[in-house]
């Protein structure tokens, strides 16, 4: 009964129906992100792996630059602390480049998986070629043109935000529009740092929204335009949670300029996207290839 009592249910769930196995099913389990650099790359790769095991929780822990023996040997002792904390190994997503630094995590108390281990090789093979080894190229500053029109494109965002300085939309890439809070400048953001976008957005106000009609301001580039829409309920909290009880995030109110954006993106023939279910980086990659909008900041 002592040792039914320390599992979790879990763990009981799988004993109870005989398939008890070499690894035990976890409902929460911690995983690392280790890289000899910044972090990104792993960060990336390895969430995309564990968002489809919903099932489970995660606490996710980065420890980034580990690029020495050294610092490899404290990241170890970090992981099989952890280990012995929980009382099973944890999960460690790596993008270390050096064979040596690699060698020294894997032999932690941990499942590893290592992305560039898993894949240089192949990569060797089929080119023929050696790989460079090389630490942080994935997100260093190898192509400064790149790296400094991507700062470029976020200056641009910051200055154009929100219909400010229209004069300079003859400049912009995209430009965004769509009702207050609808999601126009953490978008703009995003392609600009991410992928070097000059993107400039303006909010529809009610005087666009009663007549119909295009913002003065922007008519002339109708072609760099593309809406952005969100379920009303969606709107109506995030807009309580800036001015509560206001005019401005009643149910009423939110529905009406919602409804009244979506007919004026179709009447003028705006693409336009439902941005409430959208995280980010999928609102970009939607929003770019149907335009046809250039990454041109893409390292």
């Amino acid at each position: 009964m002592t040792f039914l009592g320390n599992l979790h249910k879990s763990e009981m769930l799988v004993l109870s129906t005989g398939r008890w196995e070499n690894q035990v099913y976890m409902s929460k389990r911690t995983v690392f992100f280790v890289s000899d650099h910044s972090g990104v790359t792993a960060e990336t790769l390895g969430h995309s792996l564990i968002t489809q095991f919903d099932a489970s929780e995660f606490q996710k822990t980065t420890v980034p630059f580990v690029s020495t023996l050294d610092k490899a040997i404290q990241a170890v002792a970090l992981i099989n602390a952890t280990a012995n904390s929980d009382g099973y190994p944890p999960i460690v997503f790596s993008t270390l480049v050096q064979d040596d630094i690699r060698d020294v995590v894997r032999g932690s108390n941990a499942l590893f998986l290592d992305f560039f281990d898993s894949f240089l090789g192949p990569l060797e093979r089929e080119l023929g070629m050696t790989s460079t080894h090389a630490m942080g190229v994935a997100h260093g500053m190898q192509d400064t043109q790149k790296y400094d029109r991507r700062i470029d494109a976020t200056n641009f965002a910051l200055v154009h935000d929100d219909g400010a300085n229209p004069e300079g939309y003859e400049q912009a890439d995209i430009i965004l529009i769509g009702v207050s809070r609808s999601g126009k400048t953490p978008t703009c953001l995003y392609v600009a740092l991410q992928y070097g976008v000059y993107a400039a957005n303006l909010p529809l106000t009610e005087e666009n929204l009663e007549g119909r009609r295009t913002p003065p301001e922007i008519a002339q580039h109708r072609s760099k335009m593309y809406g952005l829409t969100i379920e009303p309920k969606r709107l109506e909290a995030i807009r309580a949670e800036r001015r509560h009880g206001s005019r401005y995030a009643s149910p009423n109110q939110v529905s009406y300029e919602v409804r009244q954006a979506e007919a004026l993106f179709e009447r003028l023939g705006i693409p336009f996207v439902d941005t409430t279910n959208c995280s980010i980086e999928e609102l970009a990659s939607r929003i770019l290839n149907e335009t046809g909008v250039k990454r041109t900041g893409l390292a």
